[in-house]
Order: structure tokens, then sequence, then C-alpha cells
């Protein structure tokens, strides 16, 4: 995926991840999803910087989807009976990752630029009613230490968000 520089971060979501400190892994996660959620809403504004805008969700996204991918999703293949949740998840994911990709790649007034910001936005909406509504309450009912899980969850948040401000990418 195409590297986010600094400068293109104005109002990145959480980069220390300090405003998750002490937050359970799903609190965590879900803080994530309503951030995103706002970041939706904003690029549907008259007049927004959509460019702007579309840089931070794709930021915010790809970042949540790491510290799913690399700690989330395996404590939660272990601890739950239903690891289809997780295989569909993972899915999901890889489809929103292309899309990130291409808006990445292009400029807001593109052709399609806004046609593929609206379809990631009906994607992860989707893939946030699944986690929140089957995946989240099960993993509530295992056997996890949610709390030690949003500790890790994080400290990955914010060494991702190091690595972009010393000029690294999402990968």
């Amino acid at each position: 995926m195409a590297s986010i520089k600094r400068d293109d971060r104005q109002n990145e979501p959480d980069p220390t991840g300090s405003g998750a400190s002490g937050l359970s892994a799903l609190d965590l996660l879900e803080q994530d999803h309503r951030a995103v959620a706002g970041y939706f809403e904003q690029y549907e504004d008259k007049g927004a910087d959509k460019n702007a805008i579309a840089l931070k969700i794709c930021l915010a996204l790809e970042v949540h989807a790491r510290i799913e991918e690399e700690i989330f999703y395996p404590a939660a293949r272990e601890a739950i009976e239903q690891r289809n949740l997780i295989d569909q998840a993972l899915v999901e994911h890889a489809s929103a990752k292309q899309l990130i990709a291409d808006i990445e790649a292009m400029e807001a007034d593109d052709e399609l630029h806004d046609a593929k910001v609206k379809v990631l936005a009906e994607q992860i909406r989707h893939h946030i009613e699944e986690e929140e509504n089957e995946l989240f309450p099960r993993a509530r009912q295992a056997d996890l230490d949610l709390d030690a899980l949003g500790a890790k969850l994080a400290q990955r948040k914010a060494e991702l968000f190091q690595e972009l401000a010393e000029g690294g990418e999402v990968t």
C-alpha cells in the first residue's frame, strides 16, 4: 500500500494510542469503529477536503486492520468455537485493503474516487456490524483477558503510528 507521509495525516486518529490506554480490547476496537464512522460522515460534508479525509480513513483502517490481524484475531480464533467468523473478517479485510490501496493512489477529483470511498464505507459498516454483533459477544463470553489484550492492541497501535511518523508505511 502507498506510504502515508506525516504531512498527509492531518488530524490523524490517536497517533500515540494514549486515548485507548486502559481500554479493554473490545472497547478499543469499538472506539476505532466509531472514529472511522465519523470520518466517513466528514467525507460526505459539503466543502470537505475529501482527499485529506480519505487518507485519514485509509490510515485509520490500515492501522486498525493490522492490530486486529496481528493480535485480536489470533487470540479470538483460539478462544471461540466459531472460527469461521475470523475467516470472514480476514476476507473482508483483504477486500477493504484493495479499495484502500486504490483510494490512496488517487486524487479526490479522479474518476471513481467518490465511488470507491462510498463502497469502502458500505463494506466497513457491514464489517463493523458483524464484528460487534457476532464476534465481539463471543469474545466477551470466551476465556480471554480482554484488558491485557486491550493493552497489547494499544501498544501495537502506538508503534504503528510511530513507524508512520518516522516515514514508514503500513502494509
